[in-house]
């Protein structure tokens, strides 16, 4: 089977178990086809294109001409404009919603912002609407949920997927090339996404999902194989990269929320967005945040998978619980904006919850240590590769590519584990009472980050 139907066949396997989303085009003059698509997927009386001047250019005009071809009406685009570029916010969503007439259907006609606005407001707005892709940049496209700033907090609110997927490969191709690293970047993130599940499921947190789980561990290794090309502006490892992309969304689909797709890395690229890092006015895109996040999180495994770690865990069984006061003090200290805070001690109270089950943890951690570091081992990339394979796709690859200095990049070690109550290594390495250690050690002069 050659690469193009093997990714023809991964999309309509991963579209026949998806919740919303009903059918996905990947392919050259995709667009042209979205007439027959919107007619398979039940004929609106209207449509409304979403896109900002951008996406407008590179895709939606077309879009709007394809429709009136095919005689199907379409009220006035809703065209965004912010400078340097338009940011999720869910008062805008509402704005959006409020354009959407007499139960018009939004086309939404861009990457990762276009996509997430439009999906919320069309959940507002009680419609389904069509995603029409642009750049092969990130995996939300075909994901439950839109990742908004919702009171200057980045929360993952929730809304049903597109019912369909448009991806030109002839509007993708020509894309700004950094937006492929970044979605290549937020595709290297399932490495660390799937390791976590796996500590997860292995100390009873939270059970793998066999068949969301397999559709994207099984895959990820050929998908980003296409590093070089994807650098290259090569369609068939752009098409490679855009299929990884959206059967990670459909995996998220079937699961029901993002842990096929999200762990650890993600919790580092949610705290930079949050807090607006970037170069100059620049903010750094989601997708360049994972990655960074990535191999900060595969250079932590690495130390993980070379401890005792079994006996350390028989050790910790009978550990006292967490100090909520020194909890507090952490979080207070770790977030200046009171936003955030209010909204990190909720994520962090459930984690305080199920501190109760620590020596449970622990107990299976020691039992397990042998065959669960084999398994780890066997799906995870060392970081410095991750490294290369980011810089040839032109993507960010260190922290400074982000304006992040390593100093705050030590701290955020500590405080990405404070938004989000997901179980993931940070959480197994405070368990075992090592993270403070383990953050010394790869900043120590010998450590990764001095190396990298």
């Amino acid at each position: 089977m050659s690469r193009q139907n093997d990714g023809d066949a991964q999309l309509r396997q991963a579209v026949s178990r998806a919740s919303v989303t009903r059918a996905a085009d990947v392919g050259a003059g995709a667009i042209e086809r979205l007439p027959r698509m919107l007619s398979e997927l039940g004929r609106r009386d209207a449509y409304v294109v979403v896109a900002d001047r951008n996406t407008m250019t590179a895709a939606g005009e077309r879009v709007l001409a394809t429709l009136a071809a095919a005689g199907i009406a379409a009220q006035p685009a809703v065209v965004l404009e912010e400078t340097p570029r338009v940011k999720p916010r869910t008062q805008r969503t509402l704005e959006v919603a409020r354009r959407l007439r007499d139960d018009a259907m939004p086309i939404a006609v861009g990457s990762g912002v276009i996509n997430d606005i439009t999906k919320y407001a069309a959940r507002v707005a009680g419609v389904p609407y069509v995603s029409v892709v642009t750049a092969a940049s990130m995996d939300g496209y075909a994901a439950s949920g839109a990742a908004l700033l919702d009171d200057g907090f980045k929360r993952t609110l929730d809304c049903a997927p597109p019912v369909g997927i448009v991806a030109d490969l002839d509007v993708v191709t020509h894309a700004p090339p950094r937006m492929a690293g970044w979605g290549y970047g937020d595709l290297s993130g399932k490495l660390v996404a799937g390791a976590d599940w796996v500590l997860a499921d292995a100390l009873h947190e939270e059970p793998i999902d066999p068949e969301p789980f397999a559709r994207v561990q099984d895959n990820l290794g050929d998908w980003l194989a296409g590093f070089d090309g994807i650098g290259h502006g090569d369609r068939e490892a752009l098409r490679g990269l855009m299929v990884g992309l959206l059967v990670s969304g459909f995996a998220m689909q079937a699961h029901g929320n993002s842990r096929p797709a999200s762990g650890s890395d993600h919790q580092f690229a949610h705290l930079w967005e949050m807090e607006h890092v970037g170069i100059g006015d620049e903010p750094a895109a989601h997708g360049a945040c994972v990655g960074v996040g990535t191999v900060a999180m595969l250079a932590m495994y690495e130390w993980f998978l070379a401890q005792d770690v079994g006996t350390r865990a028989s050790k910790r069984r009978s550990a006292p619980a967490s100090d909520a006061s020194a909890i507090e003090a952490e979080l207070v200290a770790a977030f200046g904006d009171a936003r955030l805070l209010q909204s990190a001690r909720r994520e962090v109270q459930a984690k305080q919850a199920a501190s109760s089950r620590r020596p449970e943890r622990m107990r299976r951690l020691a039992d397990e240590w042998p065959s669960l570091r084999e398994h780890l081992a066997k799906r995870l990339l060392p970081a410095a590769t991750l490294q290369r394979r980011l810089a040839a796709c032109g993507a960010a690859a260190r922290p400074e590519d982000l304006g992040v200095s390593l100093e705050r990049l030590a701290r955020d070690y500590r405080r990405a584990r404070l938004i989000r109550r997901r179980y993931t290594l940070l959480d197994c390495l405070d368990d075992l009472g090592w993270l403070d250690r383990a953050i010394d050690a790869l900043f120590a002069r010998d450590g990764f980050w001095a190396a990298n």
